[in-house]
């Protein structure tokens, strides 16, 4: 039979089960005491009035710190457009004209044959020497491996192939054959395919770099803004609440924290306003004025190249359109003249003073006479009078030479005048945006002083 089963420790002693000690209770997180302390501080006014002191100095100091983060950033994007990225566009738009000056003073040298002045000479000189300068500025601005250096290292190695070219071509003229013309239309081509295009990238690749500092400094800093608003709301409301509880109508601290917040945000709104609208006058009325006279003065040179060539070439290069042969010189001439007119015509439209729209309209004066001449000149050259018609260009007065100097220093009198309208607008822009960065650190300290020693004076009545 089985045996009874053996009795457990407890039992053989008779004493009772010892009991089982309870679980620990979960230790509680800094977060959760400083939660009740909080909630235990929000049931007594002294502890009200504690919190909101400190929502009050952290909404004022976020107004402050946020207004002076988003205008200083767009302070600096301010002064990026008038010292960095505009002064960089034009002396890139100064490159390809000086690029374009060359290459028409060239032909215009090569013309004259072996009696080439001096002054030609020297003009083709300065104007290859300023499109030196211009590269090498242009590079030391340029950010490593960005497109634009890789553009300027293209332009620099082919410069050097255009000047050698033309050498070619003078030193054969100079002597009487005929080679030379090949060489200039070579260099010309090189130039016309090659060097403008390069330089043309470079300037829309800086435009591209104004158009994006224009984009960083005009929008408005809506959560600054939007901070402000609150801040001048939730600082209405402790003063209300003051009222109701002590029937005091003024609190002076909560009064001049308001003051300094109102401040800053009228000076804020009404700050970037006006810089904003200098900024829009500086883009509408300097950047794309500058554009058009540009555009136009390019146009100009190219047209007066195109001019010389085609009595350089004497029909050796043709285009056919339709059923009609043209020399291909003066068909590009038409070309560029078409494109001196549709310029002159946007910046007529774009200039917005009596000072502005004279040279324009003394460029158009001289333009219409140009093509009369240059009418007459092809009439002559086409009829077998190479010498009249060489006259008609390259001559002294009546020359079409002449009409060309007219453009070109009416547009360079427009082109001083715009710049100094874009510096004038640009530069008020960013004196309207410069002071408040430190405009809005000064007034949020003051504001956050007057808020704590407002509720610290209403503590002081429970002590």
């Amino acid at each position: 039979m089985p045996s009874p089963p053996r009795p457990l420790p407890e039992q053989r002693s008779g004493g009772a089960a010892p009991a089982v000690p309870p679980p620990p209770a979960p230790r509680r997180t800094a977060f959760a005491e400083g939660v009740d302390r909080l909630r235990a501080a929000a049931v007594t006014e002294p502890g009200r009035l504690r919190i909101i002191g400190a929502l009050l100095a952290a909404l004022v100091v976020a107004f402050g710190a946020v207004t002076a983060w988003q205008m200083n950033e767009r302070s600096a994007a301010a002064d990026d457009v008038l010292n960095r990225s505009q002064p960089l566009s034009s002396a890139a738009a100064g490159v390809y004209r000086s690029l374009a000056e060359a290459n028409t003073a060239a032909s215009s040298g090569f013309l004259a044959g072996g009696q080439e002045t001096k002054a030609a000479r020297e003009e083709y000189e300065s104007a290859v020497r300023a499109a030196a300068e211009g590269l090498v500025k242009a590079a030391a601005d340029s950010e490593a491996d960005s497109p634009a250096e890789a553009t300027i290292t293209e332009l620099n190695r082919l410069l050097p192939e255009y000047k050698g070219l033309v050498e070619r071509a003078r030193t054969y003229n100079r002597q009487g054959f005929p080679v030379g013309g090949a060489y200039l239309r070579y260099a010309n081509e090189k130039m016309q395919k090659q060097m403008l295009p390069a330089a043309e990238d470079l300037y829309t690749s800086e435009n591209r770099r104004l158009g994006a500092d224009y984009a960083d400094a005009k929008p408005y800093p809506w959560a600054a803004i939007a901070l402000g608003v609150l801040a001048l709301a939730a600082l209405g409301w402790a003063q209300h609440r003051n009222y109701r509880r002590t029937n005091r109508v003024l609190n002076h601290g909560l009064v001049a924290a308001t003051a300094a917040s109102a401040i800053v945000l009228l000076w804020l709104v009404a700050g970037h306003s006006v810089a904003r609208s200098s900024l829009n006058d500086s883009h509408a009325h300097g950047v794309r004025s500058l554009t058009a006279l540009n555009g136009a003065r390019i146009a100009s040179l190219k047209a007066r190249g195109n001019e010389n060539l085609t009595l350089v070439a004497r029909g050796a290069e043709t285009k056919k359109v339709g059923d009609r042969t043209h020399d291909a010189y003066d068909l590009d001439f038409e070309k560029n003249m078409k494109a001196l007119g549709e310029g002159l015509a946007e910046a007529r439209r774009l200039a917005d003073d009596e000072a502005g729209e004279r040279p324009v309209d003394r460029a158009n004066g001289n333009m219409a006479e140009w093509k009369k001449r240059h009418a007459s000149a092809r009439e002559q050259d086409e009829n077998g009078n190479y010498q009249q018609a060489l006259d008609l260009v390259i001559g002294g007065e009546g020359a079409t030479a002449e009409c060309f100097d007219g453009v070109d220093d009416s547009l360079d009198t427009a082109l001083g005048h715009e710049e100094a309208e874009f510096e004038r607008a640009a530069g008020d822009g960013l004196d309207a945006m410069r002071p408040l960065p430190l405009v809005a650190g000064v007034l949020a300290a003051l504001g956050v002083a007057g808020a704590l020693l407002g509720i610290g004076r209403r503590l002081s009545e429970y002590r």
